[in-house]
């Protein structure tokens, strides 16, 4: 476990992790936070939070393994962003703004590293069933914002996915396996949804 928001905690993560295993083939910038804050009164300490994590974690972690990628000549990038990676989440301006950071980062990388046998792609989920997800559909804030009651708010959102249910953790996980297999190495740049139709509205 490290702070990817610190770049001395993520050094010394990769220090530890080449010691321990040799190499490193594959990288999912996975970790994320959110906050719900309307922009008048947003703090910038929860601004700054929200894209050191979710923003800068995964440029500090992609600097620190491409080189050996590159080196190597075989290389996966799979960057977690979101749908509000793609359309803006109402009162979640900085986790809007670090997942369309992060798609663009994508890219970025994708255009530099496509010479070099590395493929780098972003993953876009819409709701799915982690505790992320639940403690803000029953967050105060979120609750009095949107004037959602808390015994439906669970609901609301499962009932706006036209396949009106959560996404399963696991078919994340499975999304990034494939991404991580020879048989995906054509696809590189892309933000891929995986969100049960939820981007359709």
């Amino acid at each position: 476990m490290a702070d990817v928001s610190s770049e001395p905690a993520v050094n010394d993560f990769i220090q530890a992790a080449i010691k321990d295993v040799g190499n490193a083939d594959i990288l999912v910038n996975n970790a994320g936070i959110y906050v719900t804050e309307p922009i008048a009164n947003h703090s910038t300490t929860a601004w700054q939070s929200v894209i050191d994590t979710n923003l800068t974690g995964p440029f500090l972690m992609s600097r620190a393994l491409i080189p050996l990628m590159t080196k190597k000549g075989w290389g996966r990038i799979i960057n977690i962003s979101s749908i509000s990676g793609k359309v803006a989440e109402i009162y979640g301006s900085a986790y809007s703004a670090s997942k369309f950071g992060l798609i663009g980062l994508t890219q970025a990388l994708a255009l530099e590293t496509a010479k070099h046998g590395i493929t780098v792609n972003a993953i876009c989920p819409g709701w799915v069933a982690t505790d992320m997800t639940f403690n803000q559909l029953n967050d105060d804030q979120y609750l009095s914002l949107t004037n959602i009651e808390q015994i439906d708010s669970v609901d609301v959102a499962r009932l706006s996915v036209p396949q009106m249910r959560f996404i399963d953790p696991v078919e994340v996980a499975d999304l990034v396996t494939f991404l991580c297999s020879d048989n995906a190495k054509g696809i590189h740049g892309q933000a891929l949804n995986i969100c049960g139709g939820l981007s359709l509205h």
